[in-house]
Formats: structure tokens, C-alpha cells, sequence
């Protein structure tokens, strides 16, 4: 288990249990050989997910985020490693971020600090977009989903979504509903797992479908939303703007022409950093689920390794 999180486990473990702690890549590839259970975490990530090919006894593995797509899920798949992953503990902080996003798109907010900073009084709002009557579509209704159309319905706004299950009646829409209705919503907001089925889901149909004042907010993964075609409008004023948490690649280059996209806020993948809580409420997860663990009860957040969420 991630070192830094040691004293969230103190005097908490169940009996029987004997963790051990890492603090650099190199002590989590000498333990990984000798547990049972891991979460093999660390700030050094993609360096870290090697770590897997030391593991030979390995039975069930955590992870602190909901993304997955950095696993070698085809390797936990054949050697019958359960996995399951922290959804759900940022949902609110992240949820926040994306109503940020679309308050900051609806009134220009980005405008106002420019403004701020060059000493101009503005003499009238650069974004003039009302919350209340106005359509949103969220695009994954899974724990952040779930939680950005909760908060944007409080602003008044007419919210629907979509979900791989949808329920008649409750606005929802089935995965493969929604492209050629993208023309009818002022905001689409992404929180879609990442998996192949969703690589460039916003593609070049969905943009040009889309109202030239409407805004596209991204806090899902980068890859979900197809760069060039959404550069290429952004440029050429297809579409309102972009408020993009999240890019592919990340981290964007210096020279990357997404920062000089016309109309667009790129905020670093800033989102899930943007508490104090995070790691108590992913160790009272992790604590909750080995103890489930080790009655043989079901695992909270467990990945379907097939499907890839």
C-alpha cells in the first residue's frame, strides 16, 4: 500500500492482516511478489503499473482513480486478478468542477479575469448565457454523472442523459440516441468512462451538429472527444468554446495549438485535485472492501475486465 496513506490504515486493518508499505517504485516492485492483495498506486503511475509482471500472487488489486485505461486489464483478466477502482470518492469535487465549467462558459468568466488583469472595465458581460431554461446533455450517468446533472438541474436548467441502461421516461438515452440529437442541448458535458467504445464518442458528426453557441465540457478523458474536427470548430467559430479538464496528450506541450484555441479553458486535469479529502475517503473505501474481501462478500466498484468499467 502507498506509503503516504500509512497513517490512514494505523489501527485499522482487520486481524490477520499485515500490510506493507511502499514509498518509491523501486520498494513496490520488490514487494509485489509477496501480497496477496495491493494497491499499487503511486505518483510515478505509468512508471509504477509494471509493477504487475512482479506480482505472481496477486488476487485483487486497487486503484485510487476511476480510470483504468493505464492497467494491463488483459494480464488481470487471464491470471484471475479481481480489480476495482476508487468511483464514486471524487464524484462531488469533480462534479463542482464541471458546473464550474459551465457557469465560467455561460458568462465568460474567462473573459472577465482577462479583463480583470489587463485593468479594463468591461463595459458589458462578455457572455450573456441564462442557466435557467437552458438544455444540458451529460454524457455518462455514473457516479460524477450523476452528481453534475443533480447540480445543474438546481440552476434550473432542463438536463437529460445518457447511460448504457437507459430508463423510459427519466431522460435518459441509450448510447447510440443522443449524437443526432447534439444540435439540441447549449452544453454537453462528457463523464463517460474511458474504453475503445468511447475513444472520440464526440466525434465530427456530433460537433457539427452542434448549436455555434454551444459549449463542449470534457472531465472525463481526452481521448472521449476527437481533437482535431473540435480545434478545427473552435477555430472556425462552429461552436461556442470548450472547457476542457481533461486533453489527449496530457500534459499538453507548450507549442500544443489547444492553448490558442479560440474560445477554450484547458484547467490541467485539475478537477480530482481540487479537495482536501481525497485520500481518507479512498482508504475508508479500500478498508470497507478488504474487509469484504476477506468474508467473501461482494467488492465495491469491482471491474468487469471485459468490458473495461
Amino acid at each position: 500500500m502507498p506509503g503516504h496513506l500509512r497513517h490512514h490504515f494505523e489501527g485499522r486493518l482487520p486481524d490477520g492482516v499485515e500490510p506493507l508499505y511502499f514509498d518509491t517504485v523501486e520498494a513496490n516492485f520488490e514487494g509485489a511478489s509477496k501480497v496477496d492483495v495491493a494497491w499499487f498506486d503511486h505518483r510515478a503511475q505509468q512508471k509504477n503499473m509494471n509493477v504487475f509482471a512482479h506480482a505472481d500472487r496477486l488476487r485483487w488489486t486497487h486503484v485510487i482513480g476511476a480510470g483504468i485505461e493505464h492497467l494491463p486489464l488483459d494480464t488481470l483478466r487471464e491470471r484471475g486478478v479481481r480489480l476495482t477502482n476508487g468511483a464514486g470518492i471524487n464524484a462531488s469535487v469533480v462534479a463542482e468542477y464541471a458546473v464550474m465549467g459551465v457557469l465560467v462558459g455561460a458568462k465568460r468568466f474567462d473573459e472577465v479575469v482577462r479583463a480583470h488583469d489587463r485593468a479594463e472595465w468591461l463595459p458589458d458581460s462578455p457572455g450573456k448565457i441564462e442557466l435557467e431554461g437552458a438544455r444540458a446533455l451529460v454524457v455518462g450517468l455514473g457516479h460524477i454523472g450523476g452528481k453534475i446533472a443533480d447540480r445543474l438541474r438546481a440552476f434550473e436548467m432542463r438536463v437529460d442523459a445518457v447511460r448504457n441502461n437507459p430508463r423510459p421516461g427519466d431522460g435518459t438515452m441509450g448510447p447510440h440516441e443522443w449524437q443526432e440529437k447534439a444540435g439540441d442541448y447549449d452544453f454537453i458535458i462528457v463523464a463517460a468512462p474511458s474504453t475503445e467504445e468511447t475513444r472520440a464518442l464526440v466525434d465530427a458528426a456530433v460537433i457539427a451538429r452542434m448549436k455555434p453557441t454551444a459549449w463542449l465540457v470534457n472531465i472525463a478523458r481526452g481521448p472521449l472527444i476527437d481533437r482535431e474536427p473540435m480545434i478545427e470548430a473552435l477555430r472556425e467559430g462552429r461552436i461556442g468554446g470548450a472547457f476542457l479538464d481533461v486533453t489527449d496528450p496530457e500534459p499538453l506541450t507548450p507549442d500544443d495549438p489547444l492553448w490558442k484555441a479560440p474560445n477554450t479553458i484547458v484547467t490541467m486535469h485539475l478537477s480530482g485535485r481540487a479537495q482536501t479529502g481525497l485520500f481518507r475517503r479512498a482508504a475508508d473505501l479500500f478498508l470497507r472492501n478488504l474487509d469484504a474481501y476477506m468474508k467473501g462478500a461482494p467488492l465495491q466498484n469491482e471491474i468487469d475486465l471485459a468490458q473495461g468499467y
